[in-house]
């Protein structure tokens, strides 16, 4: 059974951390497009505009460089996107004041939904985009939990976690909420391949990373994060370690690539140098920047 992040105990040099959604679980577009995206339009009355609210959304969660947020920046950044747009503008909707729910975002040590009842109830908060943000995130959880169930890893994913484990303690450094992740790895029977999980209660990724550095006293060129998501990147960054993207659409290739052919550079040392900056840029050819969900 996995540990806590806090409790990791370091038995190699190397450290792999390693994303969930999207990246070890086939997960994505099921979370996203029946749980996530159903969520945004009741809880912020969209229905009218449902089908520009999903297309927004899905385009920020799924389909460009924003994949793999926190829920409540990506719950900002769709809000945004889809009040910009002049179809929706001509319905004459008005656009949730999302000022409270910026500065909670700015200041939080936890972007969480139970992070955001505490703070509302213990600082007697009756804002209502706050409190309709915290509803938001218990209807998402609550649809994930009636509806996310039968989800596999890829197929080469054991096949390489069980490369990677002969040389590196391995961890899930994710944004999904620690119970859902450790129900899900459970259900499909790899929860085991990791040495500890620290999901969205943890923290940040970056800061699961830090965690998993002090603990550990891992050099940092001995840490590579594994993830789907240009937020993987930027944690890895934000640490100084090295970075494997599992590219979204060939997520399978992807992992047999890092199990034959990256593992072994990141081993030897080489990896930074000879390899890392071409399997980025593949990684975000994928990934548009520019709105591409009109």
């Amino acid at each position: 059974m996995a540990e806590n992040t806090l409790n990791l105990i370091r038995k190699h040099d190397f450290l792999v951390c390693v994303d969930s959604d999207g990246c070890l679980l086939d997960n994505m577009e099921l979370k996203h497009k029946e749980c996530f995206c159903p969520a945004t339009v009741n809880v912020w009355d969209l229905q009218p505009i449902s089908k520009y609210a999903r297309k927004a959304a899905e385009f920020v969660n799924l389909y460009s460089r924003s994949r793999g947020w926190n829920r409540f920046p990506a719950l900002v950044r769709t809000l945004d996107l889809l009040f910009e747009r002049p179809e929706v503008q001509e319905v004459g909707l008005k656009k949730p004041d999302l000022t409270s729910l910026r500065k909670w975002i700015e200041v939080t040590p936890s972007l969480s939904s139970p992070a955001l009842r505490r703070y509302c109830e213990e600082n007697n908060i009756q804002d209502d985009t706050l409190l309709r943000a915290a509803r938001w995130g218990e209807e998402v959880d609550e649809n994930i939990r009636r509806i996310v169930r039968n989800i596999l890893p890829f197929p080469n994913v054991k096949p390489t976690l069980s490369k990677l484990r002969e040389y590196a303690d391995v961890m899930i450094v994710s944004a999904t909420p620690d119970d859902a992740l450790v129900r899900e790895l459970t259900a499909c029977g790899v929860i085991d391949y990791f040495d500890c999980v620290a999901g969205q209660q943890t923290g940040t990724k970056t800061q699961s990373i830090r965690m998993a550095l002090e603990k550990g006293g891992y050099d940092v060129d001995h840490v590579l994060k594994v993830g789907d998501a240009a937020s993987d990147l930027k944690a890895a960054q934000d640490n100084g370690v090295e970075f494997f993207p599992i590219v979204p659409g060939n997520e399978n290739a992807s992992w047999k690539e890092l199990g034959d052919v990256a593992l072994a550079s990141f081993i030897d040392g080489s990896y930074r140098a000879e390899k890392m900056d071409a399997y980025i840029e593949n990684f975000f050819a994928s990934l548009p920047d520019a709105k591409t969900w009109d």
